[in-house]
């Protein structure tokens, strides 16, 4: 494989079993150079453990990891030139910024000119270039955050690895964040893998997502994709909000499928189905169009909903709907589009190529994942 193909890491047939217990199932994954990829689950899927694997932490049951194209699987963390960031910074108290970033360059018998020029640099990149003197107590937790990132990137790893680093913030710090550790990782080109249970977060820094649940890779793909045509309920339900129709396929006429289920008749494009396949129709609630009941939309199928709640979120109304069949559905509409009284009636209706088929089979529940 030329060097310009090969991932930057490459994980193969990854188990992990604590006792009999296995947190990670025939994980099969690739990194490229240069990539932000984000590993995205619930509490339990895997994700914490898969990194952990890659850091070198913990070691895998069977498989085989290679970081830029060496296997590493045996590999003590120290010699995989990888960099960490955690969620709880590990700073070290008694040194000031300037020094904990400069920690591992003089770990690793970096000249005094050298390291000083290194730190400098990194300031002005974390944009503390005032604050090199000052110790971790005195800074906020976003500021601390920073000279976390600039201490694991002081000596460039091959891989940077970020464990939930962002949890312990506040919203507006959080989202500022994100922001800031993208901004460095695409100016340096650093190769990132990053676990959250955070979906806008995977969305916002990403440019894959690696969707996982009970330890298996669910899809990896770019966060426009993984949003708008998951592979499973599972995917559709854990990014964004999303509704769901049950059904089975009644006929399919020029890719588009005739869905027959509790809540009605209604179409979707086929992906691929056949007549009497069951399936499960997603629809985000901004897809969901309403009509008054004097003026149903012309050449698409349309349902009557009862308006349950009326709900201003800014920029956008959401109205919770609730169909003949007893079911309801979430509705995101701008919020200076027309307004609908609670307890009225409307007319839904969704564009066919908005609607995803995925397999009527239940979303999966994780049950924790072993230390």
């Amino acid at each position: 494989m030329s060097a310009t193909l090969q991932p930057a890491v490459h994980l193969s047939g990854v188990d992990k079993y604590y006792g009999d217990a296995q947190v990670v199932r025939q994980l099969d994954l690739s990194v490229r150079k240069g990539e932000f990829l984000t590993l995205l689950g619930p509490s339990g899927c895997g994700k914490t453990t898969t990194l952990r694997m890659v850091a070198g932490f913990v070691k895998p049951t069977a498989g085989r990891i290679d970081i830029g194209g060496v296997d590493v699987t045996h590999t003590e963390p120290r010699h995989r030139r990888i960099g960490m960031v955690f969620q709880d910074y590990a700073l070290f108290p008694h040194l000031t910024v300037s020094e904990n970033i400069a920690f591992g360059l003089v770990e690793r018998g970096a000249r005094s000119p050298q390291i000083a020029a290194r730190v400098s640099e990194l300031l002005d990149l974390i944009q503390l270039p005032e604050l090199g003197g000052r110790y971790p107590s005195q800074l906020s937790g976003g500021q601390q955050q920073r000279v976390a990132l600039a201490r694991a990137i002081a000596h460039p790893p091959e891989v940077l690895l970020l464990d939930e680093p962002l949890g312990a913030l506040d919203l507006k710090m959080r989202e500022h964040m994100q922001i800031e550790v993208r901004r460095i990782q695409q100016h340096l080109q650093l190769t990132a893998i990053y676990v959250t249970h955070d979906q806008t977060e995977a969305m916002t820094m990403s440019d894959r997502v690696a969707v996982m649940n009970a330890g298996k890779l669910e899809q990896i793909d770019t966060p426009e994709a993984i949003y708008n045509r998951p592979c499973s309920r599972y995917v559709a339900n854990f990014i964004g909000k999303v509704n769901f129709l049950d059904g089975h396929v009644t006929s399919v006429h020029d890719r588009i499928a005739h869905i027959e289920g509790p809540a009605g008749h209604c179409l979707c494009v086929a992906n691929g189905c056949r007549p009497g396949d069951r399936v499960t129709v997603c629809l985000r609630p901004e897809h969901l169009i309403l009509h008054a009941l004097t003026s149903p939309p012309e050449a698409m199928h349309h349902h009557p909903a009862q308006v349950l709640s009326s709900v201003f979120c800014g920029s956008i109304r959401q109205y919770q709907l609730r169909l003949a069949s007893g079911q309801t559905l979430l509705s995101e509409v701008r919020a200076g589009d027309r307004a609908w009284p609670i307890g009225g009636t409307v007319l839904l209706s969704w564009e066919p190529q908005h609607a995803v088929l995925v397999p009527n089979t239940p979303i999966p529940i994780n049950h924790g994942e072993s230390p």
